[in-house]
C-alpha cells in the first residue's frame, strides 16, 4: 500500500553514503582537496662544508644529487600532481603501496620499515588567518643520504629548520639523514605546542564569555566547533605518539645511536602535547555543562524575582478581591476613609513582605 504524502509535511534530506573507489592496490590517486597543476620541488643539498638550495618543477632535477658525502632534502609540494610523485618514487625505488599512501590524505600517521628506507606519515597542523584549524597530510622517506617529504600545498613549519641549514647553526649540517628526520618531526611537534596553546586561549576566552551577562546565543555553536578542533588535533597527535615510540625502539642501520637520544626527547615532547590535548578535551566537553548551568542559574534568578513579586501581590489581590465584592451589608464600604485605610493596609503588607524577604536574603 502506497502512503500518500500529507500536505505540509517536511521532507528530510537523506544522506547518501560516500562510496570508496575500488582501485587496485598501489594505484596513485590523490584523495585530498588541495590541488596544484604542477608539483614544486624545494631541494637542499648540504654537508658540513657545503650548502646548495634551489626550487624547480622538473622532477628530474632532483636525480643529480646522489653524492654519498652530502645529505639531500627533497621537499615536494603538490600531491595532486601524481605523475611527478610516481616519477620520483620510481627513481628512488619506492614500493607502489608507499606511493599510494603518499597521496592518500586519509592515511593515519604511521611508520613502515623497508630495507633501504623508512616511510613515515604524519599530520601538520596550523591555524590560518581566520583562526580556522588546518590539517595537512605529510609523508616522509628517510634513506641513507637523503630525506624526501611530500606536502599537499605550499607553506609549512620548516622555515626555522631551513634557516639553520642555510646558516650552519646547530648540529644538523654535521649529522646524517636520520638527524634531519628528527629535526623535521621536532618542528612538527613544536608547532603542536603552538596549536594547543592557541586552542587553550580560545577555551579561556569562551569560558569568560560563559559568565558574561550579555547574550551568548552563539556559544553552543562555538563549543561544537571547539569539539571538532580538539578531535582533529587528537587524531593527529595520538597516532604520532605511537610512531615516535616505535621509531625510538626500532633497530635500523639508518638511525644512529646518537640520534636515538634525541628521538627519546622528542617522545617526551609528544607525550606532553598529548596530555595537554586530553586536558583541553575534557575542558571543552565540560563547557556545554557550564553553559547549561549558567542558563539554569539565570532562569532561576528570573523565577525568583517573579516568585517574590507574586508573593507580594497575592495578599494585595486578596484584599482587593474581598472589598471588590458587591454586598450591601459591608460597613467598610460606606465609611468615609475606607479607600485610604485599605490602601494604607495594602502598602504596609507589601512593605512588610519586602522587609521579610530582605531579612531572609532572598534578594
Amino acid at each position: 500500500m502506497v502512503q500518500k504524502k500529507t500536505k505540509g509535511t517536511k521532507k528530510t534530506k537523506k544522506m547518501k553514503p560516500r562510496r570508496a573507489k575500488n582501485l587496485s592496490p598501489g594505484t596513485v590517486a590523490y584523495t585530498g582537496k588541495k590541488t596544484a597543476k604542477t608539483a614544486r620541488l624545494d631541494i637542499i643539498d648540504y654537508s658540513k662544508e657545503h650548502y646548495d638550495r634551489f626550487e624547480t618543477t622538473n622532477v628530474a632535477d632532483a636525480f643529480k644529487y646522489e653524492d654519498a658525502s652530502h645529505i639531500t632534502w627533497i621537499n615536494l609540494n603538490g600531491l595532486s600532481d601524481t605523475q611527478a610523485i610516481v616519477e620520483l618514487g620510481n627513481h628512488f625505488d619506492l614500493h607502489p603501496l608507499i606511493q599510494e599512501d603518499i597521496v592518500s590524505t586519509h592515511q593515519r600517521p604511521k611508520i613502515d620499515e623497508y630495507e633501504d628506507y623508512l616511510f613515515i606519515v604524519f599530520k601538520m597542523l596550523h591555524y590560518d588567518d581566520n583562526e580556522h584549524l588546518c590539517k595537512e597530510h605529510v609523508s616522509m622517506i628517510v634513506g641513507l643520504d637523503y630525506v624526501i617529504t611530500f606536502q599537499e600545498s605550499q607553506g609549512d613549519v620548516f622555515d626555522d629548520l631551513r634557516e639553520r641549514l642555510a646558516q650552519g647553526r646547530g648540529r644538523v649540517r654535521g649529522a646524517g639523514s636520520d638527524y634531519l628526520m628528527f629535526a623535521i618531526l621536532d618542528a612538527v611537534v613544536d608547532n603542536y605546542f603552538t596549536v594547543v596553546e592557541f586552542l587553550s586561549n580560545k577555551i579561556e576566552l569562551l569560558e569568560d564569555r560563559l559568565f558574561d551577562d550579555q547574550g551568548n546565543e552563539n556559544i553552543p555553536q562555538e563549543i561544537q566547533e571547539l569539539k571538532k578542533e580538539i578531535l582533529k588535533i587528537r587524531r593527529a597527535v595520538l597516532p604520532l605518539r605511537e610512531v615516535i615510540n616505535r621509531l625510538e625502539k626500532i633497530e635500523s642501520p639508518l638511525i644512529a645511536e646518537s640520534t636515538s637520544k634525541y628521538i627519546r626527547d622528542l617522545y617526551d615532547h609528544i607525550i606532553q602535547v598529548n596530555e595537554s590535548v586530553e586536558i583541553y578535551r575534557d575542558m571543552i566537553w565540560g563547557l556545554m555543562d557550564m553553559y547549561l548551568t549558567t542558563l539554569s542559574n539565570k532562569m532561576n534568578e528570573v523565577m525568583k524575582v517573579l516568585t517574590i513579586m507574586a508573593s507580594i501581590f497575592i495578599p494585595l489581590t486578596f484584599l482587593a478581591g474581598v472589598y471588590g465584592m458587591n454586598f450591601d451589608n459591608m460597613p467598610e464600604l460606606h465609611y468615609k476613609y475606607s479607600y485610604y485605610i485599605l490602601m494604607a493596609i495594602m502598602a504596609i503588607v507589601a512593605l512588610g513582605m519586602i522587609l521579610y524577604f530582605k531579612r531572609k536574603k532572598w534578594f
